[in-house]
């Protein structure tokens, strides 16, 4: 297999940084209450995970390793800082609905863990797939929780679009059926957990299938007796 399939491998399946890694949960379950909260983050954190894993990578043999790390924050703070200013200028209603979330996007242990783990080893072309790959995976997880929660919790799919892709957006949403009532348990963070322990729990039993489909049967040795004669 070559590089870059590994790469897409790791990124949106067997190294998922969400649900095999476990990072950048906090903004995770805190901004899917729907879809489009959890696309717009999820297309943030990835931008800065191609420019930092990028940037990293150019810079990794000219920087001293013992201020390796604090390069690393300044430089993801620099892309964390050019996407903010981005989304305050063209999504401007989908940056205050994100809040805090967008500036702590240079606290995601993902982003930090791939420039250290990955960027600062291998050259630029393979840093900058595999930021964007991780980042893909993280924000698959994003969408499909945040769609998971505005359905139960709403009933309807890309309500607000409009926040990230305009006006003309507004037709995209989708009312599946109307609730008597929100259900709040999906809406609020208690929902976003259970909703991740579910998806976790999906991916552990698609992987032990997949793997009791494609195991090879133990080979059994053949032992052979052999009947020694005398003449």
């Amino acid at each position: 297999m070559s590089e870059m399939k590994e790469l897409t491998l790791q990124g949106l399946w067997k190294n998922n940084p969400a649900l095999v890694q476990l990072l950048g949960l906090c903004p995770l379950l805190a901004v899917t209450s729907t879809l489009i909260n959890g696309l717009g983050l999820g297309l943030a954190t990835t931008a800065v995970l191609i420019g930092s894993n990028a940037t990293v990578s150019l810079v990794r043999n000219v920087v001293p390793n013992e201020i390796r790390i604090p390069i690393f924050v300044m430089v993801i703070a620099a892309f964390v800082t050019i996407v903010q200013l981005l989304m305050n200028a063209y999504t401007y209603e989908l940056y205050l609905t994100l809040g805090i979330f967008i500036p702590l996007i240079v606290t995601n242990c993902a982003i930090i863990g791939r420039a250290e783990a990955y960027a600062s080893k291998h050259p630029l072309k393979e840093s900058a797939m595999d930021g964007l790959m991780m980042g893909l995976g993280f924000t698959l997880v994003l969408v499909v929780l945040g769609a998971m929660r505005e359905l139960l919790g709403k009933g309807s799919l890309f309500s607000g679009a409009e926040l990230l892709l305009g006006d003309w957006a507004r037709s995209l949403t989708v009312q599946l059926f109307v609730p008597d009532s929100a259900f709040l348990l999906a809406i609020l963070p208690p929902g976003a957990f259970l909703g991740m322990g579910l998806l976790i729990a999906a991916k552990n039993a698609l992987n032990e299938r997949i793997e009791r489909k494609y195991a090879k049967p133990a080979q059994t040795q053949t032992i052979q007796r052999v009947r020694v004669t005398t003449e």
